[in-house]
């Protein structure tokens, strides 16, 4: 009997693989047949580093940026922020207007399993910032950030990974609590925008009495556990690593129990 139940089991896990790689390629191709968002998803952290670069692109190492040049400190909470953008802001806002526009209701008809169309979607994510992520280092290239060294690319792999993984877990969260999606791109950035600005991602911060409350806070940890990944000189972030994995657990939980696939009842 576990002999047959073993053989039956192979070609349906073959067929769940084969369902995420179809729904993988066409969020893909869904993505860049819409090339409009596509440039700007791209060219926007590309003209914040760059901005950042004339501007500070002579600012040696200092106090001031936590002992690192200024380019060395924004390639790193630029490269945070643009993971935010696809990993969290663009996946609440696709999610509220998929399920006012009653596409997740007919997605839910179908038979693609549900882990299948979300771990495509999440999966479609985790892509697009890995190649912000790659543009805004190459840039800081061009500004003489160099690139880390091959040692610490586990590392930072590891933190881009559960810093996407983490919030995609909230944005499908956050989704699940909008109630229309013309309210999404509101709501997406009323959480985002002050937690971005206050976590130090724009200018370092110095208050000890903020830094305490933005360190439990997902944003800070995200930018600290980069910082961390980019200097040759620091351990493993574990605390910031676990505030990370508290809000992704955190996301998962709320995305579970209250994400709708048909429209909010107005």
């Amino acid at each position: 009997m576990t002999t047959i139940t073993d053989r039956r089991a192979a070609p349906a896990r073959r067929g769940d693989i084969a369902l995420l790689w179809h729904q993988i390629r066409y969020e893909q191709l869904s993505f860049w047949r819409n090339p409009q968002s596509a440039f700007f998803t791209f060219v926007f952290p590309i003209v914040i580093i760059a901005i950042f670069g004339a501007l500070f692109g002579d600012v040696g190492s200092s106090d001031f940026f936590l002992g690192r040049s200024a380019m060395q400190y924004y390639v790193a909470t630029i490269a945070a922020v643009s993971v935010l953008g696809a990993c969290y802001s663009q996946l609440a806002i696709v999610l509220a207007n998929r399920r006012q526009y009653g596409i997740l209701k007919r997605v839910r008809a179908t038979p693609l399993p549900a882990s299948a169309y979300f771990g495509g979607l999440l999966a479609h994510c985790v892509i697009v910032s890995m190649i912000d992520v790659a543009l805004i280092l190459a840039v800081g290239r061009l500004y003489g950030v160099r690139f880390p060294e091959v040692p610490r690319w586990p590392l930072i792999v590891a933190v881009l990974m559960l810093g996407a993984a983490s919030f995609c877990a909230l944005g499908v969260a956050v989704a699940s609590l909008i109630r229309n999606a013309e309210a999404a791109p509101a709501v997406v950035q009323l959480v985002l925008f002050p937690l971005v600005f206050i976590s130090g991602t724009y200018m370092p911060i110095h208050s000890e009495a903020l830094t305490a409350v933005t360190a439990a806070l997902p944003v800070r940890p995200f930018n600290d556990a980069l910082l961390a990944g980019f200097s040759a000189d620091s351990g493993i972030p574990w605390r910031n690593l676990g505030v990370l994995l508290c809000w992704g657990a955190a996301g998962s939980l709320v995305a579970i129990r209250r994400f709708r696939w048909d429209p909010r009842p107005e």
